[in-house]
């Protein structure tokens, strides 16, 4: 079975999630509004509608509600300008329970519905208090989600070593998995320093020649 799609963007390099468009003209780079599984939210449109097998879907497909409005996107940026001062709020709670956590983003959903935290933590926090007491504060849904040091780098963004925009935080939708083997292949110095970027991980760009010189070895 074939299934008219588009596909949408929520972050300027996150995943790439498919929607129904409907009868809708959607062009590329248009402003949508989609129902998702958190409620509804606001999207760019990175991939213009296609026709595509059900093997590349994941159904129930949900719909695009609509072209996003001027009052839509005003929306959008009222929503970040309350978050960042959501985010002031959530560390002066912090501190007053005497948490170990490092808050790396805050964001509310389109439709206001839910407040999402997003933050960094050595281990495992009992953040049950913190959340009734934002609740309290904010009175909306609140979510606490404790991310890798890697989505940290991906949300805040930097200059890589070699001297550019990391593209972790410009252009890819998902992390590979990296191996100290690529390195090796590569002929590159085990020195943590060298391979790893600003995270601390080793470098996704280890992964993207990879294949390369593998296929080498292979004819060598």
């Amino acid at each position: 079975m074939v299934y008219s799609i588009v596909g949408v963007r929520f972050k300027a390099a996150g995943k790439i999630y498919y929607f129904d468009p409907g009868e809708a003209v959607i062009e590329q780079g248009a402003s949508v509004i989609v129902e998702t599984a958190r409620g509804v939210e606001f999207g760019q449109v990175v991939v213009g509608r296609r026709e595509v097998g059900e093997e590349d879907v994941v159904l129930p497909l949900k719909p695009v509600l609509r072209v996003a409005t001027e009052e839509d996107c005003q929306m959008v940026s009222y929503n970040m300008e309350k978050a960042r001062e959501a985010m002031r709020i959530f560390r002066e709670k912090v501190d007053h329970h005497g948490l170990e956590m490092k808050l790396v983003d805050a964001e509310y959903t389109f439709d206001r519905n839910k407040l999402i935290f997003y933050f960094t933590a050595e281990g495992r926090v009992d953040f049950r208090q913190l959340v009734k007491d934002l609740a309290s504060v904010f009175k909306v849904r609140i979510e606490l989600r404790q991310i890798g040091v890697r989505d940290e780098a991906k949300m805040l963004g930097g200059i890589g070593p070699c001297g550019r925009l990391l593209c972790c935080s410009t252009w890819m939708g998902e992390f590979d998995p990296v191996s100290i083997r690529m390195a090796k292949d590569q002929s590159l110095s085990l020195n943590p320093s060298k391979i790893s970027g600003l995270c601390g991980r080793l470098m996704c760009c280890l992964k993207f020649e990879n294949d390369s010189y593998q296929d080498e070895s292979i004819i060598v």
